[in-house]
């Protein structure tokens, strides 16, 4: 199943274990169960200190679990943890052994003293790179209290339960039987569902830090190169993020990052975040800002948040990066998550076989487009335009493609389904203005972002598109308060582009600093 070099790093990894563990599969005659087998007998091979048995009676085949010897196991997965997943199941062997987790003790003390019973489990594809997040925090915290089970469910592998439960988008995780969440989620977002009182320590704790000199505002590329340069001039930096990364978390291939021929958004977030901690940055993640308060005669700008804690700061850098754009048509949230769905990548699998239409026509809806393609029964494009706008070559890609139909001039009016999921599209032809309907199972939106500013309308000086207004240092229209990246006036939405933006916008706030004669 494993390749030497493969089996080699994973006995490296082994020699970490700290107790004796044990593998218990429960399989049947299917190829996957004859490759999961072959995982797992790789997996004992390597190390001395695991044992695999196969007399596990779990519903589910294939399927495993992960305990430590004399235990009760809490880790399982039904379904081969390999692509994404290959990282959780590394952890969860060790951290099953009884190895201590990456995390801030008093995250383990918080996850020990949850009281209740917790039995999750979380539907995966193996394509989704948000996944691995909510396998992980959700194994970890199994393997610290005895109290938490959770269990990993490739959907694809589980065909006839994914139907069942109407799942249409990956991660969805279920706590004892009811819906739990949808999407990326953390150990701390995790927490702040499951014990009520950890958003009023939060908001505790935020409200008695001293004022910074720069506080950043956001988590993905630009507010990090801000936070490096900002750090790296020796003044007091905080970073306030609602998640770490930001938009990057949602992207897939990146190969235009100058010097990085090839990474992925999750690992270069890990690696801005990695960046950013060698610095003596106080990072404030999970956190969402609702109010700029601009500083008057002299005081300090105020940036409030959702928990109602009030962080002050001498000045301020806005780097809230964009979202995804929704259709906002009548169906559409209504069906969220239930056959509408945003992230080709992550929940593709799910539809396998199906007829789902892709709505963009850009190179977000073509990529899109291409890679559902090799996965469902067919594809609709929708266009508004009167041509396609993306690149030549993805384009051709496009037309080479049997299962695929492109509709031009074509006006998105309703998402339609029958109360549990999607069963169609209608939409207006605006050469005709003839009303037609599509008969399809999922739905996808790629027309491109919005910027997060939302929060800023009545405080800062926007353009009609919502962007930020800024000049050629990163100043807003408010003295001492900067922006940089997506939810700016910069053209060209693009990473390398928002970490120079960035970086900018930092020296532009020290200059401001030094400068003027705003109080410390």
């Amino acid at each position: 199943m494993l390749d030497a070099n493969v089996k080699a790093q994973l006995k490296g990894y082994l020699e970490r274990l700290v107790d004796p563990i044990e593998l218990v599969a429960s399989l049947d005659d299917s190829d996957k169960s004859r490759e999961m087998r072959g995982l797992l007998e790789d997996i004992a091979s390597v190390s001395d200190r695991v044992r695999l048995l196969e007399s596990g009676n779990d519903k589910r085949r294939p399927s495993f679990s992960i305990a430590r010897v004399g235990d009760s196991a809490r880790i399982h997965f039904a379904g081969l943890p390999m692509g994404h997943e290959f990282t959780s199941l590394i952890l969860a062997l060790l951290q099953a052994s009884g190895y201590a987790p990456k995390i801030e003790a008093e995250q383990i003390e918080q996850i020990k003293a949850l009281p209740g019973e917790f039995r999750f489990e979380t539907y995966i594809s193996l394509s989704c790179h948000n996944c691995p997040d909510v396998v992980q925090a959700l194994n970890t915290m199994a393997a610290l209290n005895p109290n938490i089970h959770h269990v990993m469910i490739d959907g694809a592998l589980n065909q006839a339960e994914v139907a069942e439960r109407q799942i249409m988008a990956v991660p969805t995780v279920f706590l004892n039987g009811e819906v739990f969440s949808q999407g990326r989620m953390v150990i701390e977002d995790i927490l702040a569902k499951l014990d009520s009182g950890a958003a009023a320590r939060d908001a505790a704790k935020l409200a008695e830090k001293a004022a910074f000199d720069v506080l950043i505002v956001g988590g993905g590329p630009a507010a990090s190169a801000a936070a490096v340069y900002s750090a790296r001039k020796g003044i007091r930096t905080g970073v306030v993020a609602e998640r770490f990364g930001g938009q990057v978390l949602d992207t897939m291939a990146i190969e235009n990052l100058i010097s990085v021929p090839q990474t992925d958004g999750p690992k270069l977030a890990k690696a801005l975040e990695q960046h950013v901690k060698e610095y003596d940055v106080d990072i404030m993640n999970l956190q969402r800002a609702e109010a700029l308060i601009p500083a008057e005669a002299g005081n300090l700008h105020e940036v409030r948040l959702v928990n109602g804690a009030v962080l002050k700061a001498r000045s301020v850098i806005l780097a809230t990066g964009a979202r995804w754009r929704e259709l906002n048509v009548p169906g559409e949230q209504a069906y969220r998550g239930r056959g509408v769905a945003y992230c080709p990548h992550c929940d593709g699998p799910l539809f396998k076989g199906k007829r789902v239409a892709v709505v963009g026509g850009g190179n977000s809806g073509v990529e899109a487009a291409i890679d559902l393609a090799g996965i469902v029964s067919h594809v609709t494009v929708l266009e508004f335009g009167e041509q396609l706008r993306a690149d030549a070559v993805l384009q051709n890609k496009l037309a080479s493609l049997p299962n695929v139909t492109v509709i031009k001039q074509a006006q998105t009016t309703e998402v339609v389904g029958d109360g549990n999921k999607v069963s169609g599209l209608v939409y207006t032809d605006r050469a005709s203005g003839e009303s037609k309907k599509l008969e399809l199972e999922g739905v996808f939106v790629q027309i491109g972002l919005l910027p997060n500013t939302d929060w800023l309308k009545e405080t800062i000086a926007l353009s009609k598109y919502g962007e930020i207004e800024i000049d050629a240092k990163g100043q807003t229209s408010v003295p001492g308060v900067f922006a940089a990246g997506d939810c700016t006036t910069v053209p060209y939405k693009q990473i390398v582009i928002a970490m120079g933006e960035g970086s900018k916008a930092s020296l532009g706030a020290f200059d401001y600093l030094i400068r003027s004669s705003v109080a410390a």
